[in-house]
């Protein structure tokens, strides 16, 4: 696996995935960016939010769950001073569909976040990970 990062402003980044995705990094104002793109602890929050997320429509498809729509909030809570890690996340995850088990839902974002996330599990053990499942009608 492998990604490069080629400068494209001040503070700012083009990061070009080995397998062609693409994104834009950039940084806080305070440090010269001019909000091109993400800054980097954002992508990280995404890069776990999205590695959960397609753990459970993989793991709800596979069980022909009837699944129409998911949407996952993520909140963290970093450190005081410098570096500010994080110590704290929680994903959000609602899901939509008409006859949809709330059970089999929160037993898919439990296997996600516990089990299977290459991201979650690459986190530190100092950063509480937490979740929570809203189930909605279709």
């Amino acid at each position: 696996m492998k990604v490069r990062l080629a400068k494209v402003g001040p503070v700012a980044f083009e990061a070009i995935a080995g397998s062609g995705g693409q994104a834009i990094i950039d940084g806080k104002e305070a440090i010269g960016g001019e909000g091109r793109g993400m800054r980097p602890m954002e992508a990280l929050l995404m890069a776990l939010g999205s590695c959960s997320a397609m753990d459970v429509v993989y793991i709800l498809r596979k069980q022909k769950e009837p699944l129409d729509d998911l949407t996952i909030d993520v909140d963290a809570e970093r450190g005081e001073g410098t570096p500010s890690p994080f110590t704290a996340i929680h994903l959000t995850f609602t899901a939509t569909g008409a006859g949809l088990s709330e059970k089999k839902v929160q037993r898919a974002v439990a296997l996600s976040v516990e089990k299977y996330c290459s991201v979650g599990l690459s986190l530190s053990d100092a950063i509480a990970v937490t979740h929570e499942t809203v189930v909605r009608e279709g």
